[in-house]
């Protein structure tokens, strides 16, 4: 891409407001996310860029060119050549609506698909190792000890016939932990860490309300004490105030321990409360990724606005609530050119034949032809003029 003299700029917006409860920002990392062979742009990590110094963290997870397919008479590809770093003590959101390939990107990471999806591509590297690449006893010795999951529903993921005792017991047992007493000790210490008395370590699942579940769950991603935890929708079962008892105990937990979070959610004010930095899928690629306060103030790709106006803002003016329009492709028949172009309100001629790489704009990554500077004569929108990082072009 020849070089161009870049538009003028507006001014930059006001920053978000910080929510009530969202505690003291998270100092910015920078952290490169790869885009492509031989494509890195350097995207901050943070809720608050203004005010916190850029410290180097150690990245425990690279996602590279990762790709997911599920086999059929038409393959779907629900995973897209997607990829990300994710650095220590890190709370990143992964977000989008359903049947974006959020879940299916957290299994994929996790090593946890099923038939009929598998991976047809990229790599998965923890903490220098290839997670895509591994066997089965490989595998076991990362999970729980390295990497661990809390997956959407509680009461489907915990066994219904088993104590919560019996079930932090075998779990340790599996991974290598044989003394009793220890066991007994380990499984106490997490239970009071995510707020329950240790008395509910011979209740049963059914036993428990709904947050509850959730924090045994969490209780039990804790007891090798990981690096990463990864959080499939743990909050989408239960009611707004336990849901914000959920997050703040995690945050909590976080800011104490220092492992760094993957969560997967529809729920965009937990995004804004608890997130350092948003990942936004659509139709299995990555639309855009940026800081948080950042994307909530100025989002920039299309999709992004959508999902942002489809929800409702606790602060200034009231302001009509904008769906976006159609529902999202099938993906086994995805559109020619940009995948949201149907449904896209700045869609232009180019969108419906060329596929937009994904552009490095002021510290973020977006994947749109209105930050190609090639969106037949049209000017980029205002903030900065937008670079090609796929394929190593500059």
């Amino acid at each position: 891409m020849r070089p161009r003299t870049p538009p003028p700029t507006a001014p930059a917006a006001d920053p978000a407001p910080v929510p009530a409860g969202a505690g003291p920002a998270t100092p910015a990392v920078a952290v490169p996310v790869t885009n492509g062979p031989g494509g890195t742009g350097p995207v901050p990590s943070g809720a608050d860029l203004a005010t916190a110094p850029t410290v180097a963290k150690k990245r425990i997870l690279e996602v590279k060119e990762l790709s997911v397919e599920y086999a059929g008479v038409a393959p779907a590809q629900a995973v897209d050549k997607v990829s990300f770093g994710l650095s220590e003590g890190e709370f990143m959101a992964i977000v989008g609506e359903s049947g974006c390939g959020k879940s299916t990107l957290l299994f994929a990471i996790a090593h946890l698909l099923s038939s009929p999806a598998e991976v047809t591509g990229g790599t998965v590297v923890f903490n220098g190792q290839n997670m895509v690449a591994m066997t089965d006893k490989q595998l076991r010795a990362v999970r729980w000890r390295g990497m661990s999951v809390v997956m959407q529903s509680a009461m489907n993921a915990l066994n219904p016939v088993m104590s919560i005792e019996t079930q932090f017991s075998d779990a340790m047992k599996a991974h290598g932990e044989k003394n009793p007493n220890y066991i007994r000790a380990r499984s106490e210490e997490v239970l009071v860490l995510v707020g329950i008395d240790v008395v509910h370590l011979k209740s049963y699942p059914h036993q428990l309300s709904g947050g509850m579940r959730q924090r045994a769950m969490i209780a039990m991603a804790l007891l090798f004490s990981p690096e990463l935890i990864l959080m499939d929708e743990p909050t989408s079962a239960l009611d707004v105030v336990a849901q914000r008892s959920l997050m703040v105990q995690v945050k909590q937990l976080q800011r104490e321990l220092g492992f760094a979070i993957i969560f997967v959610t529809h729920d965009m004010s937990l995004v804004a409360h608890f997130s350092d930095r948003v990942v936004v899928m659509y139709a299995g690629q990555i639309v855009e990724a940026r800081p948080t306060r950042p994307l909530f103030a100025s989002p920039l790709h299309p999709y992004t606005r959508g999902l942002l106006e489809a929800f409702p803002s606790a602060y200034g003016p009231r302001a009509p609530l904008e769906g976006i329009p159609g529902s999202p492709p099938d993906l086994t028949k995805l559109p020619v050119g940009c995948n949201f172009q149907p449904r896209c309100a700045k869609a232009f001629s180019r969108c419906a034949s060329t596929s937009p790489d994904l552009y490095e704009l002021d510290g973020a990554v977006v994947r749109c032809l209105l930050y190609s500077g090639a969106g037949d004569g049209l000017p980029e929108p205002d903030g900065g003029t937008g670079r090609d990082v796929q394929a190593g072009r500059a």
